[in-house]
Formats: C-alpha cells, sequence, structure tokens
C-alpha cells in the first residue's frame, strides 16, 4: 500500500558556486539540512536564495562546488536527484487553467511514474491536509491566488518526494492561507522529510525553521538556530539581527 512521504535522509551543499557571466550570484557556499529539519534561508532580493535553490533542483548547472540530495550528486546524477524532490518557487504557479485541480495533480504525478493506486492515496491525502475539498473538481482558471498555490504545492510534492525546496510558498496568500501552508510544511518536517524553506517574513520563519542561513551577496553571512542568533546578537528580534548584519556588509 502507499504511504505518503518516506524518510529523507539530508542535503549536503558543498563549495557550491554559481556565475552568470561575471556576476557571481552564489560564492562558494556550504551548508546541511538533516532529516526532518527544516532550514530556513534568509536574504534580500538578489542575495542567491533562489538560484541556489534551482541548482540543488537541476534546474541551473553549478559552476563550481556540488550539493548531494539523498546522497546523489546534483551534478553527476541529476536524473536521479530530480525523483528525490519536491520543488514550489513563487511567483507564477504554471497551472493549466482549462483543467480542474485533481487533474492537474494527477497529470505531474503522471509524468513521476505513479500508479493509479499511488496517484489516488496520495490526492486525497493532500486534498484534504490542505482543506481543497470544495474545489478540487472545479477548473483552476477562476481560483484565487491562495486557491492556485496550494493546487501548485500538491502538485510539486504528489510523487512522495523526501527532500523539499520552497521559494516563498505564501507569497501573496492571505493570513488563513499562508497558516495552512505553513502548518503543511511543519508536517512534511513530522514525516521525517528534509525540507529548505526560503522567506522574507522574519515571523514566518521564527515559527517554522529548525535553524537558519542568512546569505548576502552570494555568501553565507551567518547560521544557526534562532535562540543561537538571538543570544549570540543580543535581540530578541531576527528583523533587527538580519538588518545588522546586512547592514554591517554594506557598511564595509
Amino acid at each position: 500500500m502507499f504511504i505518503y512521504f518516506g524518510g529523507g535522509r539530508m542535503i549536503e551543499v558543498t563549495e557550491l558556486s554559481k556565475v552568470f557571466k561575471k556576476i557571481t550570484a552564489v560564492d562558494n557556499i556550504s551548508f546541511k539540512v538533516e532529516s526532518g529539519e527544516i532550514l530556513g534561508l534568509i536574504g534580500e532580493n538578489g542575495a542567491g536564495k533562489t538560484t541556489t535553490l534551482r541548482m540543488l533542483a537541476t534546474m541551473l548547472r553549478a559552476s563550481s562546488g556540488t550539493a548531494k540530495i539523498e546522497g546523489y550528486d546534483i551534478n553527476k546524477e541529476a536524473y536521479k536527484v530530480r525523483g528525490k524532490i519536491g520543488i514550489l518557487f513563487g511567483g507564477e504557479v504554471g497551472l493549466y487553467d482549462r483543467l480542474t485541480a485533481r487533474e492537474n495533480i494527477r497529470y505531474f504525478a503522471e509524468l513521476n511514474g505513479m500508479s493509479k493506486e499511488e496517484i489516488s492515496t496520495s490526492i486525497d491525502y493532500l486534498v484534504k491536509i490542505l482543506e481543497m475539498e470544495e474545489y478540487v473538481d472545479r477548473r483552476v482558471g477562476k481560483f484565487s491566488r491562495g486557491m492556485k498555490q496550494k493546487v501548485a504545492i500538491a502538485r510539486s510534492i504528489v510523487h512522495n518526494p523526501t527532500v523539499m525546496l520552497f521559494d516563498e510558498p505564501t507569497a501573496g496568500l492571505d493570513v488563513t492561507a499562508a497558516r495552512i501552508v505553513q502548518d503543511f510544511i511543519i508536517k512534511c518536517k513530522e514525516k521525517n522529510n528534509s525540507i529548505i524553506f526560503s522567506s522574507h517574513s522574519m515571523q514566518e520563519v521564527e515559527r517554522i525553521c529548525d535553524r537558519l542561513v542568512i546569505i548576502h551577496k552570494g555568501k553565507i553571512l551567518e547560521e544557526g538556530t534562532v535562540d543561537y542568533l538571538k543570544d549570540k546578537y543580543q535581540s530578541s528580534d531576527m528583523e533587527e539581527i538580519f538588518m545588522k548584519l546586512v547592514g554591517d556588509k554594506i557598511e564595509k
């Protein structure tokens, strides 16, 4: 019987860099994400967050360095990596407007080689956990932003990935929809998945992330748990800590 979500191992990033012509977007970064851990990847626009996630998703090839997803090298074993990850990037969700929510999710499940039984079990689980019962069999063309985002999340993880990459998944959502998405990501952690979560909301990051990696201009400025960073910088305000770190770098 198909059981939703398996136990992940880890993400291991080693001296990863990406250069576009003469611009270094990601500069020799290294970090790990353990099983059952949510890592917050934090930085201002242009810091290198999305580029990092796209390399991990094998959508961009690294200029140097590498990363391993469940033991598979993103440069040498990209095909195997793709079967282990679920990806959701911010912005346009890219759904097929003339298909229903269920049909959109099923299509991507079929692309990932799932059986009919697996697809049915997975979709039923996602529909319930993301509270999509009322509209799962309606065409998505007239859906609200929040409804579309939840369908996109379900589509990105319907194939039972053990590693998840979320790039601002609550962007544009109202408070209720954002909380549903956050709670779902926490449930993924409880299933022992390894998760990278990028967000501009420090309140959101504090609520769901176990550890943070703060980057600026492609470099890692700081890493640690929220409590560790608050203690180190003698502040209870993560936004203040972030601004201090980035401000100090700008001044230099």
